[in-house]
């Protein structure tokens, strides 16, 4: 076969300039990530091994050896795993197969400013840590032959844009990756300082890392799995660098979680929360990152039902000594054991994170974790019953008392006299909230709501309906009944259109406005805006009907709403004076319409006739110019 010539993907491209060119302050690390991949390929190995035994039979022990030619000046990262052929090398190797791209492609940025130092520790968040060889080498060759089949194959760049895949002969099963280093990275071919590299970064690694070959080769690694190890025995330092490790992450992780449960069934864990958000939290998939093995045999990193879906940012190892052996993945899905393991997670995860969530002397902490993970974990409250209760206690909300994150306790805690429920309300983000005129009339009273922008709490909230006896309750509903609520100050008396006037008025505006709107009424909720658009008690939240209308979930006709009037407002008494009368209706038809706009505006909504509403606006200013 004739050697082909391939182009990178755009986003590698620029990748890899990034990479070749920035300033690096730990270069060091391209070889714990060579060394990472070079082991994943000996435990997937491994895995198919039990039931295609035939495919490990010519070389069963699996290990990672470092190989230097001083005089070539070339490192080589060299394993026995499961290879690859030429179609695995041009997905993995000559694209960013995983989603996310453009927002790592984003997250370097920095580094064309000279930012690199910071931008590209990025690199492995997002799965492209081979990548990482172009900073020591200016020209990287991989040879590699997949298990189980019998051509080989070579894949070859300076990174600048273009790679070559050609066939090769006589390679032995596995993957040899060959660095051809810089000039002036020439520690790179010393044992010593190899040597301390995976000592630093990958003792952990349970599979041999040799130098050299044959019967002269050193063992640089301890090759003992660390969550096998007990707690007293390892350092910070080692912990961080599994973690590293097994989550592709470069980040320091926020909470590490090892233990072991015993009794009728046996599991060891080692499991991190990490300390800033995956590319990939939002997938819809919904997938973990956690790997399953027995007995220290790695099984899978996709077991379905071993951790639940709202608890997906949990990096680490789950190792059972229950679990059969030969286990497959399709078996795993109904295997009861793997259902207790997981509720033992479950349980052991939440009490770690209320421990955290309880901790007042490190509120700050707690609050970085909720940022960055709480929108998944509220996931939980619907789909988890069993831990509705552990979860509630874990929920932090941003509120109208303030910057600070708020707990369901803390909020019923401080409710005022007369108010029985927790009141909120929804929306794309906090700034656009703390306008919404739905607000006023418990912002002066003192009446805390809580602010949610996560479209996960349109789901959540009619699923748990209560906190401690208290119902949550939307402030874009009718009926806040806000009368009964106690404010902080005595309120002061305000002139209001007369009562035959406004009775008047609100005739008026639902004649006019009758198929536009289910109901005009008075406001109690209203303060300083003349009108507002509330949903009926039994409809649907104004917010989640818009999700859904985005989203093309709505079958029908959006739900009317219920215009309310403030009595208070300059704009509402002057109309209020000229409602009665004869030809009342016709002088305040274009009024009528302009203040459902205005409050269609106010609530993000778009107009339904966008040429009406300025045709009529400029009639009303032409009036009142006149």
């Amino acid at each position: 076969m004739t050697e082909e010539r391939l182009s990178f993907q755009a986003e590698v491209s620029r990748l890899l300039d990034i990479v070749a060119h920035s300033l690096y302050s730990e270069k060091e690390v391209f070889l714990r990530e060579l060394v990472s991949n070079a082991s994943d390929a000996c435990d997937r190995l491994r895995y198919a091994a039990l039931t295609q035994p035939e495919l490990s039979a010519e070389d069963p022990n699996l290990k990672v050896r470092l190989l230097v030619d001083k005089d070539a000046r070339t490192l080589t990262v060299a394993d026995n795993g499961i290879g690859m052929n030429r179609e695995d090398l041009v997905e993995n190797l000559g694209t960013i197969a995983r989603s996310g791209t453009a927002a790592f492609m984003k997250s370097l940025e920095g580094a064309e400013k000279g930012d690199g130092k910071k931008d590209v520790n990025l690199i492995g968040q997002f799965g492209v840590g081979f990548y990482s060889a172009f900073m020591a080498a200016d020209k990287v060759t991989v040879l590699t032959r997949k298990a189980g089949e019998a051509t080989g194959w070579r894949w070859e760049s300076d990174g600048k844009g273009e790679f070559t895949i050609s066939e090769a002969d006589g390679l032995s099963r596995g993957t040899r990756i060959v660095l051809h280093l810089r000039e002036g990275d020439d520690e790179y071919l010393d044992e010593t300082r190899l040597g301390g590299i995976v000592r630093k970064y990958s003792d952990h690694i349970a599979i041999p890392i040799l130098f050299g070959e044959g019967d002269e080769a050193k063992a640089l690694n301890s090759a003992s799995a660390l969550w096998t190890r007990s707690k007293s025995e390892i350092t910070a330092d080692q912990y961080k660098e599994f973690y590293h490790h097994v989550g592709h992450a470069f980040d320091e992780p926020w909470l590490t979680l090892h233990w072991r449960a015993e009794g009728a069934l046996e599991y060891t864990n080692l499991l991190f929360v990490p300390s800033t958000k995956p590319f990939d939290l939002f997938d819809p998939k919904r997938a973990h990152r956690v790997k399953l093995y027995v007995k220290r045999v790695f099984i899978t990193d996709a077991a379905e039902g071993l951790i639940p879906p709202y608890l997906r940012f949990l990096r680490g190892v789950v190792d059972s000594e229950d679990l059969p052996l030969n286990i497959s993945r399709e078996m795993l899905q109904h295997n009861p054991m793997l259902a207790k393991i997981k509720a033992g997670i479950t349980r052991r995860v939440l009490s770690e994170l209320g421990k955290k969530a309880r901790d007042t002397e490190n509120t700050a902490e707690y609050d970085s974790f909720w940022e960055n993970f709480g929108a998944v974990l509220k996931e939980g409250l619907y789909e988890d019953y069993e831990h509705r209760d552990d979860i509630l206690k874990l929920l932090r909300f941003r509120t109208t008392a303030g910057e600070d994150l708020v707990s369901l306790e803390q909020y019923v805690g401080r409710m005022k006299e007369g108010q029985d429920a927790i009141y909120t309300i929804s929306g794309d983000d906090i700034d656009t909230l703390l306008r919404s005129p739905q607000l006023e009339g418990f912002r002066a009273k003192g009446v805390e709501v809580l602010l949610l922008t996560d479209p996960v709490d349109e789901f959540w909230m009619p699923s748990v309906g209560v906190y401690d006896g208290k119902p949550f309750k939307s402030v874009t509903r009718g009926g806040a009944d806000l009368g009964k609520i106690k404010g902080e100050e005595a309120e002061k008396p305000e002139e209001k259109a007369a009562d035959g006037e406004l009775t008047d008025l609100l005739a008026l505006l639902k004649l006019t406005l009758s198929d536009a709107v289910k109901d005009v009424r008075k406001s109690e909720r209203l303060t300083d805006s003349a009108v507002c658009l509330v949903a009926d008690d039994n409809d649907m939240d104004m917010h989640l009907e818009r999700l859904l209308k985005q989203h093309k979930q709505l079958n029908g006709e959006v739900g009317k709403r219920i215009l309310e009037i403030n009595p208070s407002h300059a704009l509402i008494k002057r109309l209020a004076e000229r409602a009665t009368g004869a030809g009342a209706t016709d002088a305040l038809e274009d009024a009528a319409w302009l203040l459902l706009d205005q409050a269609r505006i106010v609530e993000g909504e778009s107009l339904p006739d966008p040429a009406a509403f300025a045709r009529r606006l400029a009639s009303a200013m032409e009036k009142g110019l006149a």
